[in-house]
């Protein structure tokens, strides 16, 4: 198990409050040197400001951008998320350039409102935010630092979803633990033992990064959010969450059975007890999990299906390959669905999608990035929407009664 970050949550403005972001570099810098000595590898430092547009102009957010790539970089934190766009078409007009202007800088979009309402105008800007970022990158890479938000709250640790409130620093750590369960699930000879695993070694972990935490918070006044024990995965083989699926007993990951699979990881991390903050459930991002990327490639597992397992599990859509003739209006139903399960079911979704230019269904990947494991386009059975399901509205979507 890694922390693949520890993220603050700062209003650092703009003009950028550089006294403030010097002493979140101090914190975040000290934070890491204990986790370290605890035994645990911290493998980034992240910032998280409030939606961008509550502090910066959108005319001015590519300036902003490149601003912020540089000064927070200097206090040592390796990626900034400026937050979501909201209901001003100006803010997502603006989203292109600014991801141009670092690759440190991260943003997102908002399907959703405050008052349980899926925003279809916002739905269509954010599909067309993807197909114009698929462009502008080699690969589509572009899209790796953007995402569509659906009921995502304030302070999840996990980029590109984050971004704070107006208030004081705080911070919350997100976690590559996909192999604890890939670990207790291989050893275990029933299910009830490989819950029983999976919620003890959480606990046990759990404990040691909170001890930690507690300290910091203590020292700095900074508030400790919590965990966010999604178990994100990593390429290497040792860390994959398909292949901790699998153990459980699917010939592959995808089919029938896999739903369980999903639903049992997810309600027994749920059992575990720790301050938790984000997500907390199962993440299924195609392209970072190299059993993940083979079924997509076998065509064993579809976008059909991985929305359907997004109904319990945590994220969303995540690293998706999609062909690069994608069009908004291919990807807008998507985003609609997406934004459905996270209303209805009142949970935290995500869509990070990536139109691959020059690449149809089928086609192979050929990323040159350590944290992908290359696949195969997957194939998209999306049509364009017409009449009522297209309009500006926003509408209100009831949660689903106990």
């Amino acid at each position: 198990m890694k922390i693949r970050s520890i993220t603050v949550f700062c209003e650092t403005g703009y003009p950028i409050n550089g006294l403030l972001l010097q002493r979140v570099g101090i914190f975040s810098n000290h934070a890491r040197k204990l986790f370290r000595d605890e035994g645990f590898e911290v493998q980034s430092l992240r910032l998280a400001t409030p939606p961008f547009g509550q502090f910066v102009a959108p005319i001015d957010l590519a300036q902003a951008a490149q601003e912020y790539a540089t000064e927070a970089h200097g206090d040592g934190f390796e990626y900034i998320s400026m937050g979501p766009a909201g209901s001003d078409p100006a803010e997502w007009a603006a989203i292109p350039n600014a991801l141009m202007s670092s690759n440190r800088i991260f943003l997102s979009g908002s399907l959703t409102t405050q008052e349980g309402e899926l925003d279809l105008a916002n739905a269509a800007r954010a599909a067309e935010t993807i197909v114009k970022l698929s462009t502008q990158e080699l690969h589509g890479f572009a899209n790796l630092r953007f995402c569509a938000l659906a009921n995502v709250p304030a302070c999840t640790p996990f980029f590109p979803a984050a971004y704070s409130q107006r208030e004081r620093p705080a911070f919350a750590l997100a976690l590559e633990a996909a192999d604890l369960a890939l670990t207790c699930f291989s050893q275990a000879k029933s299910l009830q033992e490989a819950r029983q695993c999976l919620i003890d070694t959480v606990n046990a972990n759990a404990a040691r990064l909170e001890a930690v935490a507690e300290k910091m918070q203590k020292i700095y006044g900074y508030e400790f959010k919590g965990l966010d024990f999604t178990l994100a995965p990593h390429p290497d083989q040792v860390a994959s969450i398909g292949s901790a699926l699998e153990a459980l007993g699917l010939s592959s990951f995808g089919p029938h059975g896999s739903l369980f699979a999903s639903t049992f990881l997810t309600t027994s991390l749920q059992q575990a007890q720790y301050r938790k903050t984000g997500f907390n459930g199962l993440m299924l991002p195609v392209l970072e999990d190299s059993t993940l990327a083979l079924r997509a490639a076998e065509g064993s597992l579809s976008v059909t299906e991985l929305l359907m397992f997004s109904a319990v599990c945590g994220a969303g859509l995540d690293v998706i390959p999609l062909p690069g003739d994608t069009t908004p209006e291919e990807i807008y139903p998507i985003l609609l669905d997406l934004g459905a399960l996270a209303l209805r079911l009142n949970k935290p979704l995500t869509a990070r999608l990536m139109p691959i230019p020059g690449k149809k269904a089928g086609d192979p990947t050929t990323f040159n990035f350590g944290y992908f494991a290359n696949s195969c386009v997957m194939p998209l059975q999306s049509q364009k929407l017409t009449g009522l399901m297209t309009g500006n509205e926003k509408i209100k979507l009831s949660q689903r009664e106990a």
